[in-house]
């Protein structure tokens, strides 16, 4: 089996200007692993590092973004197969986590696409297969 690649994730959260629920998503640049699809942003975690710090790490450079709290939302593990189906392409572990108490205005960093949405505006987009177990969660969760 490859390597698992361990990766905090932060669901950013917010209140729309009708005070419906959210979330901040980037989008994957064209020639990344699963490029041009949707997502929670989020990043490895370093050897040296726990889950908390490398979530502050990776969503102050991803989105500018401050985390003042936040709190522990699913754990995911999933295998994305090569396109070809026939062997394992990466293995994840996702620790995720709802960030809606933050500093700053999240905005992409690394060039790559942005924009909030609803949950129900989720239906419409293309998400990472790990991802939606995400949405899925939010969902069961009524937190929006």
């Amino acid at each position: 089996m490859n390597k698992v690649v361990h990766v905090a994730v932060g669901v950013i959260k917010s209140e729309n200007a009708e005070g419906f629920p959210h979330y901040f998503l980037t989008k994957r640049l064209e020639n990344a692993h699963q490029g041009g699809k949707w997502e929670f942003p989020g990043g490895k975690v370093e050897a040296d590092e726990t889950v908390a710090q490398a979530l502050a790490r990776e969503l102050k450079e991803e989105v500018g973004i401050d985390i003042l709290s936040c709190q522990a939302l699913i754990k995911i593990e999933h295998t994305y197969l090569a396109k070809d189906k026939s062997k394992q392409d990466k293995h994840v572990c996702l620790d995720v986590y709802l960030v809606d108490n933050f500093l700053g205005e999240p905005s992409a960093q690394e060039g790559q696409g942005e924009g909030w949405f609803t949950l129900k505006q989720f239906d419409s987009l293309e998400f990472p297969e790990a991802n939606k177990e995400i949405i899925a969660e939010l969902k069961r969760s009524s937190t929006g």
